[in-house]
């Protein structure tokens, strides 16, 4: 192995193996959670400490439109500077020639992070965190859908046909014989998880027809971020090779439930490693209750960046496993902040209502940053909810429209997040939400075009 390759994490390492590596991906997350970047041969990858895209790729929609987010000095499309993170370097292990893939941080010429690239938005997070003396953890949770193979949106999308031959069973939540039904395709993705160096933490079977979902063990919300980033490709890779589709839609199947990515938090002192919030006697702490204050209280305007796209908003349905409203509980699935049994050492809070379709960067600093404000703010959350929250009253964006009018007008979010991303983020989503809105549904067709 050539010099560079020598300091790559463990799992890079074994994945060469003293074989010659053929070919780098350079990539970067876009709004989305798309990889945008370069495929370079390793020995040009050696010779460079950096490469260039422009920075309109953080301007575009999910359609590949773009709207007018460059700002002032108009739509040039500047060079940004990406540099790797070479502690991001990982395996493609489904490429045909030996490929290791590496996450870039974006800069522009004077060396400054662009604002607006989600990792740099989470990480400015993480730091406003570090600087009170307080390090964040997270563990996210991805739920997804095997899928039949779908190549005409025009049709619905259905369960994927399982190892039995039949289409894969809804309302089966945690049922060992339906996760064998996927077989193949988890071995893949054990298989991929592993020469990357991924540790699951766990796959079960969820409600819908082909649903799954993987748990990741904690950790630090960039490094987790990152993972979810490569774990979103590994999955879809494994599902091709057995003639289906791994969608991460929030709502891809209608009357089946949707996808979320649950994200765990905690909250640790930098100086004596302990739980703020756990008390020395294993109590609930102060800090615990502001930072669900604070989710309660921001949650609403951070709802456009965990439920980006109009689908997303069709998840929030009552009884069907995602939340309604911001109610907390303790043990309680039903609201849309959780607190789930642990002892004082990991005692965390669980924010349910980000969708599996966000950006994982963007969304894991959203979530953050609301409990961010809340731990500054110093205003303690209601008490804990009992009972059913889906008889509760809905208080929460239900169309992305009115997600977006609350996130435009959140100026402490925007602090903290980063000025300049708000106001990329506000524009992209407008643009598609606009684009959305000239779209005429086939529900509009059968029931408007003879009736009204």
């Amino acid at each position: 192995m050539s010099d560079w390759t020598e300091n790559l994490p463990e799992a890079a390492k074994d994945y060469l193996a003293g074989r010659r590596l053929d070919e780098v991906e350079c990539i970067v997350s876009d709004l989305p959670g798309i990889a945008r970047g370069k495929a370079v041969p390793a020995t040009k990858f050696a010779r460079q400490e950096y490469f260039h895209l422009p920075d309109s790729i953080f301007y575009q929609t999910i359609t590949g439109e773009w709207g007018d987010a460059a700002g002032d000095e108009g739509f040039i499309e500047r060079d940004m500077i990406l540099r790797p993170d070479m502690e991001t370097a990982t395996a493609a292990p489904w490429t045909g020639d030996l490929t290791l893939q590496v996450i870039h941080d974006a800069y522009d010429r004077k060396g400054r992070a662009i604002e607006y690239s989600p990792r740099n938005v989470l990480k400015r997070v993480v730091e406003l965190y570090r600087k009170q003396g307080w390090e964040p953890v997270v563990a996210p949770e991805m739920e997804f859908y095997l899928v039949a193979r779908n190549l005409d949106p025009a049709k619905n999308i259905e369960p994927m046909m399982g190892r039995s031959g039949r289409p894969a069973a809804a309302r089966q939540a945690y049922s060992m014989t339906a996760v064998d039904e996927f077989g193949p395709v988890i071995d893949d993705i054990y298989d991929f998880a592993e020469a990357q160096g991924f540790e699951i933490d766990g796959i079960t079977q969820e409600g819908g027809a082909g649903q799954l979902e993987i748990n990741l063990r904690h950790g630090d919300p960039v490094k987790l971020a990152d993972e979810v980033f490569f774990f979103k490709r590994l999955i879809r890779e494994a599902a091709m090779r057995h003639n289906c589709f791994a969608t991460f839609m929030a709502k891809p199947i209608a009357d089946e439930p949707g996808s979320a990515m649950h994200i765990h938090h905690s909250v640790i002192d930098i100086e004596d490693g302990t739980n703020i919030f756990s008390g020395p006697q294993g109590g609930e702490t102060d800090a615990f209750f502001h930072f669900i204050g604070g989710l309660q209280n921001h949650l609403p305007s951070a709802i456009a960046v965990l439920a980006p796209y109009v689908n997303s908003y069709r998840r929030y349905v009552r009884d069907h496993a995602a939340p309604i409203n911001l109610m907390w509980g303790r043990d309680n699935r039903t609201t849309g902040i959780r607190v789930p049994l642990s002892g004082p050492s990991s005692r965390r809070v669980e924010n349910r209502l980000a969708g599996m379709d966000c950006n994982p960067y963007l969304g894991i600093a959203a979530s953050l940053a609301c409990g961010y404000l809340g731990l500054m703010e110093e205003k303690r959350a209601g008490p804990s909810f009992k009972g059913d929250a889906y008889e509760g009253e809905e208080d929460i964006p239900r169309v992305m429209g009115d997600a977006l009018d609350l996130f435009e007008e959140a100026k402490k979010l925007h602090e903290v997040l980063g000025p300049e991303f708000a106001r990329v983020y506000s524009i992209v989503k407008r643009n598609e939400y606009e684009e959305f809105l000239q779209v005429i549904s086939p529900w509009e067709r059968e029931h408007l075009l003879l009736n009204v």
